[in-house]
């Protein structure tokens, strides 16, 4: 295939993705990937177009919807890659995703990359201005090993924040790929199309739960030890998974507290799966008597 050239203003006749420097440039951005960047761009764009449609929250904040599918379409990749690059962007705090229960498409914050490099740069600014030229030393010679040894000691201070950090998105992320693999999350999702947002809301706490450093987690207003949680929770399948998603569908009573009815279900999966499906069958031929 050959390709022309672009002559002249020929390429301002064409739309483009705009995505900040700020995410190439500043450091805070340098671990997030080079796809994850380029989908906020996507998102910024699509931003632009919930402006149009006045689609504000009651705090005036705007809003987009942009489902798994729609990332797939636009990156042209799989169900794991868009998944993750969304969570990519939750963890670095670039969005926010508000989710609202069965068969409904999460609501996603695009957030403001600019509000917390500008309160850097303020922060910076006083301390630099604070700064007293009582410490300044006279000599240069020494004057710049003192400035090497300080520059040493302010990184050997800062790293272990860093550190625990990104040992903390290090953690989440095998999490994430261990219960994806476990619960074969790519054939639940051909399965229940409809319930995409609840499938990842499942695997968003089992995340959060393994990930809790809790010692007691409450499980049907009952606190339980968590590495009995914990134990029972990673080995969860996807037989398990659909089981939920089954009673989820067949619940006709209201549900005051998603999170706790999840964490209870797919705690009790194991115990209850083989009574409920049988119970099913005994009523399904009583039925065709």
């Amino acid at each position: 295939m050959t390709l022309d050239y672009f002559y002249g203003q020929a390429g301002k006749l064409f739309s483009f993705y705009r995505i900040p420097k700020a995410l190439f440039q500043e450091q805070r951005f340098q671990n997030l990937s080079t796809d994850a960047k380029t989908l906020y761009g996507i998102l910024l764009d699509r931003m632009s177009l919930s402006v149009k449609n006045e689609w504000f929250d009651k705090q005036g904040r705007v809003f987009i919807i942009f489902t798994i599918e729609d990332v797939k379409r636009a990156l042209c990749c799989a169900d794991n890659k868009a998944t993750k690059l969304l969570r990519e962007l939750e963890n670095f705090g670039l969005i926010e995703r508000k989710r609202r229960g069965l068969g409904k498409p999460s609501l996603v914050y695009v957030k403001n990359f600019s509000s917390d490099l500008s309160n850097e740069r303020v922060q910076n600014r006083e301390n630099h201005e604070s700064g007293s030229p009582k410490n300044a030393c006279q000599d240069p010679p020494k004057s710049r090993c003192n400035k090497n040894k300080k520059s040493k000691t302010e990184r050997n201070n800062t790293n272990p924040i860093l550190s625990d950090e990104l040992e903390k998105m290090k953690n989440r992320k095998l999490l994430e790929e261990y219960f994806s693999r476990s619960l074969e999350i790519e054939l639940l999702l051909r399965l229940y199309p409809d319930d995409e947002d609840t499938i990842y809301q499942i695997v968003d706490l089992l995340v959060d739960t393994c990930d809790s450093k809790r010692n007691l987690i409450r499980i049907a207003g009952d606190d339980k030890p968590a590495e009995v949680v914990l134990s029972r929770l990673k080995k969860l399948n996807a037989d398990h998974i659909r089981f939920v998603l089954d009673c989820l569908a067949a619940n006709t009573s209201p549900i005051r507290n998603m999170k706790q009815y999840l964490l209870a279900a797919l705690f009790n999966a194991p115990t209850t799966i083989q009574l409920y499906y049988q119970n099913k069958v005994n009523h399904d031929l009583a039925a065709r008597r």
